[in-house]
């Protein structure tokens, strides 16, 4: 049986390249509140909160917006981001000491798809889930399928798409930059020691498809709201016919801090493989502000600084903001550490839990660095063009890939014609249950197909040169530079 296993995808990515990246070089707090999943009681473990001063455990929109300051560097984002803290557990006392942030956060506000509304007053949205211990989306020592095959591949659904929106890169900036969304697991110590001497990147992409309307939050926090296809670009599913800005958190962590030390680096809800990671979001724009900005801050630097909207502060007065007020029991506890365990006692469901030991696995994987794209412009939202995959606006070098469906054979040359040579540059395997497919890539345009047997598929590329089209079509590379407060980008 045959069947065409690409898909195009050059139809599917917004022109618009539009952005900013909010500096958020301030943490308000470091401490165990969630106003989305536990609203008026503490939280199972520990957060590192972003944005207005006004956070508390029962904080909405209204709420955030009459806050005093914000640790953001735009005076009139009052939103509030949170994300869980990372510790290292030392081998020997057992005890766990926070591991150093470095520049705050960064909260990409990136402009893609068409008729972009603005967070509405009192929407909020979580990514990722505390309690998944496991990844389901593929094989984790394995690089993502190329974003053109995953509808063919089935790999589409909003499980899979919000498992690969979590990314743990390995930051060395003596090396080429490791792509955005290439590890989608916590590397453990050794392999970071080894490999990532300025820390680990946690990288949470957020749902960019909306239902509209009235649809500010749902149960649990993630069903108003769906990843686009491509995670970040692409169709939105049926149901969510509305298009919000694509929201991405970075946050680096100082994990060679510890480097010579036995011991593990766990997040405060007790992971230590990474696929537990989340972030959570609660608007504290004024609304109409908010969609004048998207509409008005479309300067191709992404910069703060270039949009004539934004009253900026300086790094300093961003990072003297502090929270108002927290409940008495949560200020006793010092967050930095060392402690011997980790504060809360509950797991990710908001049960008590006999133990709070981290979670562990039988085998931790690992997955080779693997350089990714260096930002060829200073324009470039993402310099790893992880999000520009199989598109043609120049993010990917117009890459181009056809798809056509199939006949029970591929169709021969005519009697007599003359054979064309054919270069290839590049050969890729991807399997997919039984199948391995062989992917040829070469300067020509032609059909695709895939037996049910080992076969030979035939791409297409057209564009820039070859190198990069394999790096584009395997969605890595995001080039990062040593200041984390003015974005990270090798731009």
């Amino acid at each position: 049986m045959l069947k065409s296993v690409i898909a195009v995808t050059a139809g599917l990515v917004a022109s618009a390249d539009a952005f900013w990246r909010m500096e958020c070089q301030g943490r308000v707090g470091l401490a165990r509140m969630d106003p989305i999943v536990y609203p008026g009681s503490d939280s199972p473990h520990m957060h590192a909160i972003h944005g207005s001063s006004a956070f508390s455990e029962t904080s909405g929109t209204s709420e955030l917006v009459t806050g005093n300051c914000t640790s953001c560097r735009v005076t009139q984002d009052k939103s509030a981001y949170w994300h869980p803290a990372l510790y290292f557990q030392d081998a020997s006392t057992q005890e766990y000491e926070l591991v150093p942030q470095v520049g705050g956060m960064l909260a990409y506000y990136l402009l893609y798809g068409n008729n972009i509304k603005a967070f509405p007053t009192n929407f909020r949205m979580v990514a990722g889930d505390t309690s998944r211990r496991n990844y389901t989306a593929g094989d984790p020592t394995q690089p993502d399928p190329p974003k053109s095959l995953w509808a063919s591949l089935g790999q589409t659904s909003q499980e899979i798409l919000a498992q690969r929106a979590l990314g743990f890169n390995c930051l060395n900036y003596d090396k080429a930059p490791e792509g955005t969304l290439y590890r989608h697991f916590m590397p453990d110590k050794a392999y970071l020691d080894a490999n990532c001497k300025d820390g680990i990147r946690f990288e949470i992409m957020f749902p960019s498809c909306w239902k509209g309307g009235d649809a500010t939050d749902s149960p649990n926090h993630r069903d108003h709201v769906a990843y686009p296809d491509l995670v970040m670009t692409g169709d939105c599913p049926a149901g969510y016919p509305a298009r919000l800005p694509s929201m991405l958190f970075e946050v680096i962590w100082n994990t060679n801090a510890f480097a010579g030390r036995n011991g593990q680096f766990v997040i405060a809800n007790r992971d230590t493989t990474g696929y537990g990671l989340h972030g959570d979001f609660i608007m504290g724009w004024d609304e109409d502000f908010l969609q004048q900005a998207v509409n008005t801050c479309t300067n191709p630097s992404g910069l703060i600084e270039d949009c004539p909207l934004f009253d900026v502060v300086d790094q300093g007065t961003a990072m003297q903001c502090q929270l108002e007020d927290m409940p008495a029991n949560l200020r006793k506890e010092d967050g930095n550490g060392p402690f011997k365990q980790l504060f809360g006692g509950m797991d990710g469901h908001g049960q008590s839990q006999p133990t709070s030991k981290p979670t562990k696995v039988s085998t931790a994987p690992t997955l080779p660095y693997q350089p990714g794209v260096t930002a060829p412009v200073k324009g470039s939202p993402l310099p790893g063009q992880v999000f520009k995959d199989g598109s043609s606006d120049g993010y990917s070098g117009g890459m181009q890939i056809a798809a056509v469906e199939s006949s029970p054979a591929v169709t021969p040359a005519p009697v007599g014609a003359a054979a064309t040579p054919v270069t290839f540059v590049s050969t890729q395997y991807i399997t997919v249950g039984n199948v391995v497919s062989e992917i040829l890539w070469k300067q020509a345009y032609t059909t695709v197909t895939v037996d049910a047997h080992p076969s030979t598929v035939t791409v297409t590329a057209t564009g820039a040169p070859p190198a990069k089209h394999r790096r584009s079509v395997h969605g890595h590379g995001h080039g990062h530079s040593h200041s984390h407060g003015q974005g990270q980008g090798q731009l």
